[in-house]
C-alpha cells in the first residue's frame, strides 16, 4: 500500500484509508464481531489509517476501535496505525459550544473511548462556518496540542471556503472534505492551497454514499435507520453528506455511466478511490465497509489512464455540474 505523509502530522499513513461512521451502526446494526473483523481485514490489507468521531454510534466506532488498536498491539501488528477522531457535535451546533473547556471534555472522553494516552489527530467536525474565523477556537485546539491530549488536529469541513479559511491557519494539520468523481469543486482551489501550505486532504464521502459502487437502480430501498433515507433533503444535516448533494434518480443514471469508465478488472468503486488517489494533493481517502471482502475491495486500486480522468470530468461537466458544483 502506497504510504503519503498526511500534511502538518509528518506521519505516513495509506493512501487508502478506513472510515468507520457505519461502525457505530448509524447506518444500520453492525454486529460486534462484524465490526472488528472489518477493522482487521483492512489492517491486513495495508490499510493504516483509520477515521472517526466521538458521535459515530455516541462513542461506540470509537470503543470498537480501541478494542481493534489493543488487539493489534498485543499481537505485535499495531505499529504504524493513526486514527483520527471528531469533535464538536456533542452539543447543539452553536459557536458558543466551541470551547477549550468542551474540548478537553470531549477529548478526555475519546480517549478513554479509544484506550489510548494521547489522540493521534482530532478534527472539527463540521462547525458552524463562523468557527472557523474564530481565534479562540484554534487557541483551545493549540492548548490542546500543548497539553498532550492530541498529537495534531484539524478540520473536517462541509464547504470549500471553509477549507480554506482553515488552510490559513498556521496550526491545521489536515482538512477533510468530500471529494469524489460526482464532487470536483475541491479541484479548483482547495487541493492546490492544501499542497502549497503543506495541509493534508483526507478524502470522504469517496463513493457518493454508495452511488460509485455501482450497486442501485432508482428502486433501492434502504432502512429507515439509514441517512440515505432521512437525510436525502437535509432535514438531519448537510445534505451534501447523503449523495454527495444529487438527487438519487439523477445519481444513479449518472453512476450506470461512471461504471462504464472502469478499466478492465476493476469495479466501480475501486476506480472511484483509484481516481481520488491520484488528484494531486490528496493524502489518504476513507472509504467505508460493512464486510471483510469490501475492505479488501477497496485497498485494491489501480491507475487510471488519462483518457480515463478526462472522461470523469467529462461526465461530471455534463451531468451534474449545473446541479452541485456552486453549493459546497
Amino acid at each position: 500500500m502506497e504510504q503519503r505523509v498526511l500534511g502538518r502530522t509528518g506521519r505516513p499513513v495509506s493512501v487508502i484509508g478506513l472510515g468507520t461512521w457505519q461502525l457505530g451502526a448509524d447506518w444500520g446494526v453492525v454486529l460486534e464481531n462484524d465490526a472488528l473483523a472489518v477493522l482487521n481485514a483492512a489492517a491486513d490489507a495495508g490499510v493504516t489509517f483509520f477515521d472517526t468521531a466521538d458521535v459515530y454510534g455516541d462513542g461506540r466506532s470509537e470503543q470498537l476501535i480501541g478494542r481493534f488498536l489493543k488487539s493489534r498491539q498485543s499481537a505485535g501488528d499495531g505499529a504504524g496505525l493513526m486514527v483520527a477522531t471528531k469533535l464538536g457535535r456533542r452539543m447543539p451546533q452553536l459557536p458558543e459550544n466551541y470551547t477549550l473547556a468542551n474540548f478537553r471534555e470531549w477529548t478526555d472522553r475519546s480517549r478513554r473511548n479509544l484506550g489510548v494516552e494521547r489522540l493521534d489527530l482530532v478534527q472539527l467536525h463540521c462547525p458552524p462556518t463562523s468557527v472557523y474565523s474564530s481565534d479562540e477556537v484554534f487557541d483551545g485546539l493549540d492548548t490542546l496540542v500543548e497539553e498532550g491530549r492530541t498529537a495534531a488536529y484539524g478540520v473536517s469541513v462541509e464547504t470549500c471556503e471553509e477549507a480554506l479559511t482553515a488552510i490559513a491557519r498556521p496550526g491545521v494539520a489536515s482538512v477533510q472534505i468530500i471529494l469524489n468523481p460526482f464532487r470536483l469543486k475541491p479541484l479548483d482551489q482547495v487541493l492546490p492551497a492544501a499542497e502549497k501550505a503543506g495541509v493534508g486532504i483526507i478524502a470522504r464521502v469517496p463513493l457518493a454514499s454508495g452511488l460509485l459502487s455501482g450497486k442501485y437502480t432508482k428502486d433501492t430501498l434502504f432502512g429507515a435507520d439509514d441517512h440515505r433515507t432521512y437525510n436525502r433533503d437535509g432535514s438531519a444535516f448537510d445534505q451534501g453528506e447523503t449523495f454527495s448533494g444529487i438527487d438519487f434518480e439523477t445519481g444513479v443514471e449518472a453512476a450506470d455511466e461512471f461504471a462504464r469508465l472502469a478499466p478492465p478488472g476493476a469495479g466501480s468503486a475501486q476506480t472511484a478511490l483509484r481516481w481520488i488517489v491520484q488528484q494531486p494533493g490528496v493524502s489518504t481517502v476513507i472509504p467505508g465497509a460493512r464486510t471483510p471482502e469490501q475492505a479488501r475491495s477497496n485497498a485494491e486500486t489501480m491507475a487510471l489512464s488519462p483518457q480515463t480522468l478526462e472522461a470523469v470530468r467529462e461526465l461530471y461537466d455534463r451531468r451534474l455540474r449545473a446541479k452541485i458544483h456552486s453549493r459546497w
